[in-house]
């Protein structure tokens, strides 16, 4: 093999070397993007999860009050029209 044809394996070889090396390097970008938009996707999942929670938690409380007082005025609707009719 001639010095030429060394030289220019040598640099054909360098230059994959060095496009490997920024492939790794976007891929390792790449990656640690995507891990941030995990981190951020779970953190609005436990936020949302939460605020179904507190949703199903007022409404059980608004259920408890509303039913009786409901109740109550239809008993008193029906009391006052059996007292004058």
């Amino acid at each position: 093999m001639s010095p030429d044809a060394a030289q220019q394996m040598l640099e054909t070889l360098r230059e994959i070397r060095d496009g490997q090396r920024e492939i790794v390097a976007l891929l390792q970008a790449q990656r640690a993007a995507a891990e941030e938009q995990v981190q951020r996707s779970r953190e609005t999942i436990e936020e949302s999860v939460g605020l179904q929670r507190l949703a199903l938690q007022r409404q059980k409380t608004i259920s408890a009050v509303a039913f009786p007082a409901i109740l109550a005025c239809i008993a008193a609707i029906a009391y006052l029209v059996a007292r004058y009719f």
